[in-house]
C-alpha cells in the first residue's frame, strides 16, 4: 500500500492544480468544518493499493484486446458492430485509468505504466501533453464564470448571452449540442486534442499531430491494402462509440440540473467540487465500465483518490452526500441538454432565452 499524500507530496499534475487555487479561494467554513479542513480529510483516501491499479490496468487491456479481436475478425458485420460497441465501452474504461494515472492518483511514478498510458492516449487521440495542460486547467477553474471553458463546455451568464451577435450565439449553441457530443470524435478529439493543440503550440504539443497521423495513417495503409475494414470495425466504431461516451460524461457531470457557476470572488474550489459537480448514478456493471467517474463531486474534490477509492470516500465523508446528481435516463439527458445559460438572479442554469 503507498501512504497516503501529505500535501507537500501531491503528484506532479495534482500540485500544479493546487498551485493554480489561491489560499482565497478556499473559504473559512462549509457545514460543521472548514473548507480546508474538509480538503485536508479527504489525503485519507489517496493512499493506493499498487497491485489494485495494476490488476486494473493488465485486466481492463485484456478485457479490451479480446472485445477488439472480435471487432476485427468476427465473420458477420452485425457482431463486429456488437463486438466494436463493447470495444467502445472498454475504451471508457482504460481512458478513466489513464486519467487517473495522469492525476497521480494510481501507479504513481511507475515508468511502466506511463509508457502503457501514453501509448494507449496517443492511440485514441487524446495526447497526454495535451490532457494534462486542458485538464489541469479545467480542475483549477471549474464552475468558474469566466475562463472555465478551457477544458470544458463553455458556460454563459443570461447577461452575456444578451451581448452575444447571432454568430457567437450559434457557435455557443454548436458547442453545447447533442450533435456536438455524437461527432465528438472529430469534433472534440482529432481537432480539439490533437490539431488545434499542434496548431496553438507546435513545439510543446508535437503529439498532437503524432497522434493524428498515427490513428489516420493506419486508416489509409489499411485502404491501401484492401483492408479498410479492420480499421472501421476495429477503431473507428469502438471510437465512435467511447468519444460519444466521454463527452457526455464530460458534459453531464458540470452541467446539469442544480448545478452552479460563481463569479471569481465568489468562487472556491470546495464549493466547485460539492455544488458543480455531479454525482451520474449508474449501476455495477456502468460503475465498471466508466471506473467510478460517476462520483465526479468526489475526484473533483480531490483528483489524488484512485478510482476504487472514490465511493468509499464518498460514504465516509458527510458534505459529499448530497450532491446534485443525475443518470443515462433518457429524462435526465434531455434535462441536462435543455440547459443552456446561468441566471445569475434565479442562481441556477436556465434554458436559451426565447428572443
Amino acid at each position: 500500500m503507498t501512504p497516503a499524500l501529505p500535501a507537500a507530496d501531491l503528484p506532479v499534475a495534482d500540485a500544479a492544480i493546487a498551485a493554480a487555487v489561491p489560499e482565497a479561494a478556499v473559504a473559512p467554513a462549509v457545514g460543521p468544518r472548514s473548507e480546508k479542513e474538509l480538503l485536508v480529510a479527504t489525503r485519507v483516501f489517496t493512499e493506493e493499493d499498487k497491485a489494485r491499479g495494476w490488476w486494473a490496468t493488465v485486466s481492463s487491456l485484456a478485457v479490451l484486446a479480446a472485445f477488439t479481436a472480435g471487432a476485427l475478425f468476427s465473420p458477420w458485420w452485425p457482431l463486429r458492430v456488437a463486438f466494436g460497441i463493447l470495444e467502445g465501452l472498454t475504451i471508457v474504461r482504460v481512458f478513466c485509468l489513464f486519467h487517473d494515472y495522469q492525476h497521480g492518483a494510481i501507479l504513481r511514478q511507475s515508468k511502466l505504466a506511463e509508457a502503457i498510458y501514453w501509448v494507449f492516449g496517443m492511440s485514441i487521440l487524446v495526447p497526454p501533453s495535451v490532457w494534462r495542460e486542458s485538464h489541469n486547467y479545467h480542475h483549477a477553474n471549474n464552475a468558474k464564470m469566466v475562463g472555465s471553458h478551457i477544458g470544458s463546455y463553455p458556460v454563459v451568464t443570461l447577461g452575456m448571452w444578451k451581448a452575444m451577435s447571432p454568430r457567437q450565439r450559434f457557435a455557443y449553441k454548436m458547442i453545447r449540442s447533442p450533435l456536438n457530443i455524437v461527432l465528438a470524435v472529430f469534433t472534440v478529439f482529432t481537432f480539439g486534442m490533437c490539431i488545434s493543440a499542434f496548431l496553438r503550440a507546435p513545439k510543446k504539443h508535437w503529439s498532437g499531430l503524432a497522434s493524428f497521423v498515427l490513428v489516420y495513417g493506419t486508416a489509409v495503409v489499411a485502404a491501401v491494402f484492401g483492408r479498410f475494414d479492420l480499421w472501421f470495425f476495429g477503431w473507428m466504431i469502438p471510437m465512435w462509440w467511447a468519444a460519444m461516451e466521454g463527452a457526455y460524461l464530460f458534459y453531464a457531470q458540470h452541467n446539469f440540473p442544480g448545478g452552479h457557476i460563481a463569479d471569481r470572488r465568489d468562487w472556491t474550489f470546495v464549493k466547485a467540487a460539492t455544488d458543480s459537480s455531479s454525482y451520474l448514478v449508474m449501476g455495477p456493471v456502468m460503475n465498471w465500465f466508466t471506473a467510478n467517474i460517476g462520483y465526479h463531486h468526489v475526484h473533483h474534490l480531490n483528483a489524488a483518490i484512485p478510482f476504487y477509492r472514490l465511493p468509499e470516500a464518498m460514504e465516509k465523508t458527510p458534505e459529499l452526500q448530497n450532491p446534485g446528481t443525475t443518470t443515462f435516463a433518457p429524462k435526465d439527458i434531455k434535462a441536462c441538454f435543455e440547459l443552456g445559460v446561468f441566471d445569475v438572479e434565479q442562481n441556477k442554469m436556465v434554458g436559451y432565452p426565447s428572443a
